[in-house]
C-alpha cells in the first residue's frame, strides 16, 4: 500500500532563513529516494512562516527508511524542535 503524508510545519520568524536555505537540498534528496512517488514542501500564502508538506512514497518500508535518512540531515538539525502537523494514511 502507499503511504501518504500531508499536512503543515509552522517555522518561527527567528529560524526562518535557516529552514529556507535547507530546504531545497531535502526535495532534492527526498526526491531521490527509492520509494519516492511525489514529494512538495510549499510556502502557504496565507500562514507567514507556514510550509505545506505532500509526500507519497510506494510502501511503508520506502516511507520509514525516508524517515529514518530525513532524520540525520541538515534539514533534521534545522528544523529541530518545530511542531509537525501531518496526517499519514495508507493508500490503495
Amino acid at each position: 500500500m502507499k503511504i501518504r503524508l500531508t499536512g503543515y510545519i509552522d517555522v518561527p520568524a527567528d529560524r526562518l532563513d535557516q529552514v529556507k536555505a535547507a530546504l531545497p537540498e531535502h526535495i532534492r534528496l527526498t526526491r531521490a529516494e527509492m520509494g519516492c512517488i511525489s514529494f512538495d514542501v510549499t510556502p502557504s500564502p496565507e500562514v507567514p512562516g507556514r510550509f505545506k508538506v505532500t509526500e507519497v512514497f510506494t510502501d511503508r518500508n520506502s516511507f520509514d527508511a525516508h524517515q529514518q535518512r530525513a532524520g540525520a540531515t541538515d534539514w533534521a538539525k534545522v528544523t529541530k524542535g518545530i511542531p509537525r502537523h501531518y496526517q499519514i494514511v495508507e493508500l490503495p
